[in-house]
């Protein structure tokens, strides 16, 4: 196979790990005789600093004629200035409109080996094993925006249209799974989750009568989570929603590090990263987790190329990489060998190794 895939490292440590994603991409390219080419762009606070604009017009030019991109991270406080056009998110929220991904996949399964770097009790986490699809280009973030000396808004808008596409891939992976989907809302108080929940029932019923569906509060939902997160197949949420409620499911598999996510849309093209954010603290030490990275190399091979084999290769090798004692800083503690951890670099070479 022939693929054009656009790479974008952007800031803090996103070039660190995205380093790795590129190297198992070669690897499997190698292995299956593919050929893929890796070409990167300037992206994120990277490209407000070399080009003036957190998306500059080469780059997104790159990416439309991309089978995919593999992003490793954005931002830092050194780009928070008054401008929100000029911030690295701003580039982010563009390039996802531009590209059409509308879902964001995210799966969370907890590795037994590293049950004891999260801080919810080891039984608990017991055959969790969950997805999450978050609505990505609608809500709250893309919504009018004012700003004056004593006030601000920001509007929150869903369309009908917008809730069905979403609800559709969320209902198509649960048909693959065990046919049980939740979704999550605030229709308590919130207009837009009124609608949000009267489409979902809608829609289910009419086209995916075989999954069972479930609505819950966003509030609730996020005790629940902790509370018993193996009850929980597949969940669908609006963007805001989805935005904090993965971030608080990446700790129940011990660290944001090791967690990949896949953004997808109508068509093969997706945008592929881990869920972590730049890290600036630890920017340069080559301490960083890949295996988040790697893993949304996984999905990008699944998703945009339709590799399924070469997808289970990476991530065969991942695990049993992570079952061979591999830790970074951030999982240590859950460490077999003392509390050793290993650089970015050595992380990905003991998977590269198992592939």
């Amino acid at each position: 196979m022939k693929a054009l895939i656009a790479v974008l490292p952007g800031d803090g440590i996103g070039p660190e790990v995205t380093r790795e994603g590129v190297r198992a991409l070669e690897a499997i390219a190698k292995r299956h005789g593919h050929q893929f080419t890796l070409t990167e762009a300037h992206f994120g606070g990277a490209a407000i600093d070399a080009l003036g604009d957190p998306l500059p017009s080469s780059t997104l030019e790159l990416c439309l004629a991309s089978d995919a991109i593999l992003l490793g991270a954005i931002g830092g406080p050194k780009w928070t200035g008054p401008d929100p056009k000029q911030r690295p998110e701003a580039g982010l929220l563009r390039l996802r409109k531009e590209l059409g991904v509308y879902a964001n996949l995210r799966p969370v399964a907890v590795h037994p080996a590293l049950r004891s770097a999260s801080t919810i009790r080891p039984e608990i986490l017991e055959g969790v094993d969950l997805v999450f699809v978050r609505e990505l280009t609608g809500g709250i973030y893309f919504g009018a925006k004012t700003r004056d000396a004593t006030s601000a808004s920001d509007l929150c808008s869903y369309s009908v249209a917008e809730v069905e596409r979403v609800t559709r891939v969320a209902a198509r992976i649960a048909q693959s799974r065990r046919k049980k989907l939740t979704s999550i809302d605030k229709s308590n108080v919130l207009e837009t989750s009124r609608l949000w929940r009267e489409t979902v029932t809608r829609l289910m019923k009419a086209e995916f009568p075989d999954v069972a569906v479930e609505h819950a509060l966003v509030d609730s939902a996020a005790m629940h989570l902790i509370r018993r997160p193996a009850d929980y197949d597949v969940i669908v949420t609006e963007n805001m929603f989805g935005d904090i409620l993965t971030d608080e499911a990446s700790m129940l598999a011990g660290s944001l590090g090791v967690s990949p996510s896949a953004s997808i849309g109508d068509g093969t093209r997706g945008l592929y990263e881990p869920i972590h954010g730049s890290a600036p603290d630890i920017a340069g030490k080559g301490i960083a987790n890949p295996v988040g990275t790697i893993l949304s190399a996984a999905l990008l091979l699944r998703h945009s190329l339709k590799l399924e084999t070469e997808a289970r290769e990476i991530e065969s090798a991942v695990y049993r990489a992570l079952d061979q004692g591999l830790r970074t800083a951030d999982i240590a503690s859950a460490s077999v060998n003392g509390g050793k951890s290993v650089s970015t670099r050595e992380a990905g070479d003991a998977i590269l190794a198992l592939l």
